[in-house]
């Protein structure tokens, strides 16, 4: 059998949240692909498959642009309703 999942996940350390990374991994059968990392802003492809899709993704100037926004509508919204639930009650 084959194997797909995608996960993606908010990294930070700051308290303001000015340091988040959004990265978003593409895996099939247990290995990253593709992934996009909010800092390089760009999709980077670990595989055959994976460079080709994203040579592909990557001049998709709609596609990235969604990717990109994950930090502010994601990212930046979820980690202040954890901050404001979690470390502010303390």
């Amino acid at each position: 059998g084959y194997f797909f999942s995608r996960w993606n996940k908010c990294i930070h350390s700051s308290h303001d949240h000015s340091d988040i990374v959004f990265i978003d991994n593409y895996i099939f059968n247990k290995d990253v692909f593709i992934q996009f990392n909010s800092t390089v802003g760009e999709f980077v492809g670990y595989t055959e498959l994976g460079v080709f899709n994203a040579r592909k993704w990557n001049s998709d100037s709609g596609r990235l642009q969604s990717e990109r926004a994950e930090v502010e509508r994601y990212c930046k919204y979820n980690a202040e309703l954890y901050q404001a639930a979690i470390a502010d009650k303390s």
